[in-house]
């Protein structure tokens, strides 16, 4: 059976095949001074060593680096992530993009630099505890949503709240699933199975199964890829719905650039392993740079 949309529990499996740890997750920041946004390469200044914890960047990563043998996939990768921000990344394929967030929730190990989420260090061994509680706090929409397919959609999204909250009463449990049905349009489609869904339809459950644990940070994978640009636009704008309703922050990986315009708040751009741009979508469309201007035209 097709697996889930969120992370396992084995950090050395592709989250593909991850059939389990349906949420990708983080925690809080440690460090002093609070930084504020700066430059291109992820460089900040500091505030105020007063300054709220809240205001700290919710993901840091500073000169990642990750080779496999001899093909340097990332060489010295520096970014941040606001809360409450959607961070677009862009690039040509085998720019580093996935191999980037593979390694921002620990399923790859870098060979080199900084990465802390919510302000717990991935780079510095984090236990199989802390690493899962980390995922527990991040969500992940894969490119097919990755539904298990033998289950209802009622099923799909009871899944993680049977593995995470045991706790919680059948009737709690029911109440927050067709909640997040409805909150994704699609409430009238618990019980249908996966193999009835379109396209557009199984993002969106696959988004609601991601939600449904409340995740601080999303982690979107070509969320529109192979849509219609008509449904393109409706995943789009949904992820603006789910940023203000569930006050995420946001990484989101995308050849679409409608959905870039639409969604991004900040934008930055790999070639070659590194980051050699950032700015909005509006000042990127403006830019005289020939590599820069194909994406855009």
């Amino acid at each position: 059976m097709k697996q889930n949309s969120h992370y396992m529990e084995d950090e050395e499996r592709d989250p593909a095949s991850a059939p389990r740890d349906e949420s990708l997750e983080e925690q809080d920041p440690v460090t002093d001074g609070w930084p504020e946004e700066k430059g291109v390469s992820g460089e900040w200044s500091v505030v105020s060593s007063e300054g709220d914890p809240g205001d700290r960047p919710v993901v840091i990563i500073k000169g990642l680096k990750k080779a496999f043998k001899d093909h340097e996939v990332l060489r010295g990768v520096d970014l941040h992530v606001n809360k409450g921000e959607n961070l677009v990344i862009l690039g040509k394929s085998g720019s580093g993009k996935s191999v980037l967030i593979k390694c921002l929730v620990g399923l790859q190990k870098a060979d080199e630099g900084e990465i802390e989420v919510l302000g717990k260090s991935i780079s510095s061994g984090l236990s199989y505890g802390e690493l899962n509680e980390i995922r527990l706090r991040t969500g992940f929409l894969f490119q097919n949503a990755a539904l298990y397919d033998s289950m209802s959609v009622r099923e799909n999204l009871a899944f993680p709240l049977r593995q995470h909250k045991k706790d919680m009463t059948k009737e709690k449990r029911e109440q927050l699933i067709a909640e997040t049905l409805d909150n994704v349009g699609l409430a009238e489609s618990i019980d249908q199975m996966p193999a009835k869904l379109s396209g557009g339809q199984s993002k969106r459950i696959g988004l609601a199964r991601t939600l449904i644990l409340h995740p601080e940070i999303m982690l979107y994978d070509e969320p529109t890829t192979g849509l219609d640009t008509g449904t393109s636009r409706e995943i789009s704008e949904l992820m603006i719905s789910v940023k203000e309703k569930y006050k995420t922050s946001s990484i989101t990986i995308t050849h679409d650039m409608l959905c870039a315009r639409m969604t991004a708040d900040r934008i930055i751009m790999l070639k070659e392993g590194v980051v050699v741009a950032e700015g909005s979508y509006e000042s990127l469309e403006k830019s005289d740079d020939e590599w820069i201007k194909s994406f855009f035209f």
